[in-house]
């Protein structure tokens, strides 16, 4: 069976990961059939590129990711790009429905950096209250 999942490089605590598609006996950083992509965790904001067509390939031969992977695509929007093809949808029907998902999907994204700075806000605020009661 063909996983897709992370490989881990780069160096002591700065890692680097390559999605790959690897046979499912094959250890973490072990042999692997092809380098699909690249996630760098510790860069702000976290980057993630990867070959579409190779990606779409190993999952239409029935590739499984795994749990960390599957969530990375997700990000996305390829899963459910993939899921509408499988379904028989047309590629006008595709294109229509992933600028929806994009749209909503960077809503969700603003909405919770939105979140963030209020929260942060609020702490600076209470903070201030703090000192001023005690100071």
């Amino acid at each position: 069976m063909v996983k897709i999942r992370l490989r881990r490089i780069g160096r002591k605590k700065l890692p680097i990961y390559q999605i790959v598609a690897a046979d499912a006996r094959a250890r973490r950083d072990g042999r692997f059939l092809e380098v699909l992509g690249r996630y760098e965790p510790t860069r702000k904001p976290h980057q993630l590129t990867f070959n579409r067509e190779r990606l779409m390939y190993w999952l239409s031969v029935g590739a499984q990711p795994t749990d960390t992977a599957k969530a990375l695509i997700r990000r996305t929007g390829m899963l459910y790009e993939n899921y509408m093809r499988i379904k028989g949808k047309s590629e006008e029907e595709i294109g229509t429905e992933m600028e929806t998902w994009q749209q909503r999907n960077d809503s969700r994204l603003k909405r919770g950096l939105d979140r963030k700075a209020i929260r942060r806000k609020r702490k600076k605020e209470a903070e201030a209250k703090e000192k001023e009661s005690a100071g």
